[in-house]
């Protein structure tokens, strides 16, 4: 990597109170890569050779079982994947592709895994990563068990709002069809949700969704901070 690319991610959280050297030692060998949309970063299977920082950009975790394909997460900036299977030195359980235009930055797995037996604080930082992925699986879970797709539709939309500044209309970041599998839904089920939506004052034009009644829709979603609040 430049020099001038080493200072711009070494902010990264997850090299927050590391020893410098071990930062170093990771960065000198890592590399920094732009990609468009939809491209392919990681297949399931594959043997963990780097860890995944994203640091423009979404990435959309996903898997196949045959003919069938379902999203598991999108991932934003800060975020690291792959985590695990780099920490275990095991293969890939899921893949990952570019949902938007993406920056990453690539660590090769053997200075992770070095990094992570010399440095306490970098050790805390994957645990700290690993962790927080845990419970975003374990609230996933919960959401996808106990809720109709009506009420998580409308969570979602919740979290959408608030994330877009709280403005009354946003456009959808990604494809309808990705917050679908995101949803645990088909397509068209998608639809029918957003078309039950209407009676609570939700409307969609295409990609952009304007939320008419934030009381009514929080009504419908009822979320709970163990569910929905990402700072629990």
């Amino acid at each position: 990597m430049r020099t001038q690319d080493i200072e711009a991610v070494r902010e990264q959280r997850i090299f927050s109170g590391v020893d410098p050297a071990c930062v170093d030692d990771m960065l000198h060998a890592s590399f920094l890569q732009r990609f468009p949309p939809h491209v392919e970063l990681v297949s399931e299977g594959e043997t963990a050779d780097f860890l995944y920082v994203v640091i423009e950009g979404q990435v959309e975790v996903f898997d196949r079982y045959y003919n069938r394909e379902t999203t598991i997460a999108i991932l934003g900036p800060g975020s690291c994947f792959i985590t695990a299977a780099v920490v275990l030195d095991r293969v890939y359980l899921k893949s990952v592709r570019s949902l938007t235009q993406a920056r990453t930055l690539l660590i090769p797995a053997a200075a992770v895994r070095r990094c992570f037996a010399q440095d306490a604080a970098f050790a805390r930082a994957l645990a700290i990563d690993l962790a927080l992925a845990y419970r975003a699986v374990v609230k996933d879970l919960k959401n996808q068990k106990l809720r109709s797709g009506i009420e998580r539709l409308a969570n979602w939309l919740l979290v959408a709002h608030a994330e877009f500044g709280s403005a009354a209309s946003f456009t959808l970041p990604f494809e309808k069809k990705v917050l679908a599998a995101r949803l645990g839904m088909a397509p068209e089920v998608l639809s029918r949700a957003f078309a039950t939506l209407a009676a609570y004052k939700v409307r969609v034009t295409g990609s952009n969704i304007e939320i008419g009644d934030l009381d009514a829709l929080h009504k419908l979603a009822r979320p709970i901070p163990t569910i929905d609040d990402a700072s629990i």
